[in-house]
């Protein structure tokens, strides 16, 4: 196994550290930890591919994995954000469905033999996702840590920014997933079509 793939499973090894930390209340610093071990996971993401085209080791592992990767990875932090009342339900709902409907057809071009790169949309979309996710993460931080709340308290438009930054980039973020799904989908319907 390639050192791009094996950074892709330490990224789908991360998930459920993620989890545990931003899910189990009472752990000190436990959304610290996650949000930082969900920009550790993201940079995974990038070198990954870096190394990949680099070394020449792109594989059809990879180009199955790594964006399966990315949707885990993405859901998790999603669904997690939801739960701390961080993002309205249906900004990860839209985001989900789309990372859904992508991967059945990865799925169906897959069973025909065929491998579908991650498109220049996709790419963007993900970049987006990731941004806004770490901003919500950082407003999570500044709701639930003392010591953060602290800073908050001392300069009140740090956490107005912050909120204002996440909900912005979300919005885009969902403005963007709906624009890659759509492009995704019109140049790989020819693969499902004649099954309709």
């Amino acid at each position: 196994m390639n050192l791009a793939n094996k950074l892709t499973l330490v990224r789908i090894f991360l998930i459920p550290v993620f989890l545990v930390f931003i899910a189990v209340k009472g752990i000190p610093y436990g959304t610290i930890f996650a949000t930082l071990v969900f920009i550790a996971a993201s940079i995974t993401d990038k070198l990954d591919g870096y190394i990949a085209r680099s070394r020449n080791q792109i594989t059809k592992f990879g180009k199955l994995m790594d964006p399966l990767a990315d949707k885990l990875l993405v859901t998790a932090a999603l669904v997690s954000l939801v739960e701390y009342h961080i993002i309205p339900a249906w900004i990860a709902i839209i985001i989900i469905a789309r990372e859904l409907a992508v991967t059945g057809l990865r799925s169906i071009a897959a069973s025909e033999g065929i491998v579908l790169a991650a498109s220049w949309w996709g790419k963007i979309k993900t970049v987006i996702q990731i941004i806004a996710i770490v901003s919500a993460l950082l407003e999570v931080n500044l709701s639930v840590q003392k010591e953060l709340i602290s800073i908050v308290n001392a300069y009140p438009f740090l956490e107005s920014f912050i909120t204002m930054f996440a909900n912005i980039s979300l919005y885009i973020a969902a403005v963007v997933t709906i624009i890659s799904g759509y492009d995704y989908f019109k140049k790989n319907l020819h693969i499902i079509k004649n099954d309709i």
